[in-house]
């Protein structure tokens, strides 16, 4: 089983968080809802604050270990975000 964004930065599972309670993207990237395309969210819970829509927090999210993780894990099997936000719609 792949690690999903709430272990991997060590919140646990938080029912306030969207991306635990997100099921439409549950198996992508092979995590449980969205955990492990928490990027494409919005309302996700990352270091402490509430972030909002994807266009304003996909900069940081970039730059985080876990986006990265996923990236490099995945390799050519990686989903690009508008594929991702397709299933949000």
């Amino acid at each position: 089983m792949k690690i999903n964004c709430w272990d991997f930065k060590g919140c646990g599972a938080r029912e306030d968080c969207q991306v635990y309670s997100e099921t439409r993207l549950n198996g992508e990237h092979g995590g449980v809802n969205a955990g492990r395309a928490c990027w494409v969210v919005a309302g996700t819970f990352c270091n402490g604050s509430v972030k909002g829509l994807f266009a304003k927090g996909i900069s940081s999210c970039r730059q985080c270990d876990f986006y990265e993780h996923v990236n490099k894990e995945e390799e050519s099997k990686f989903k690009l975000s508008v594929l991702l936000l397709s299933k949000l719609s």
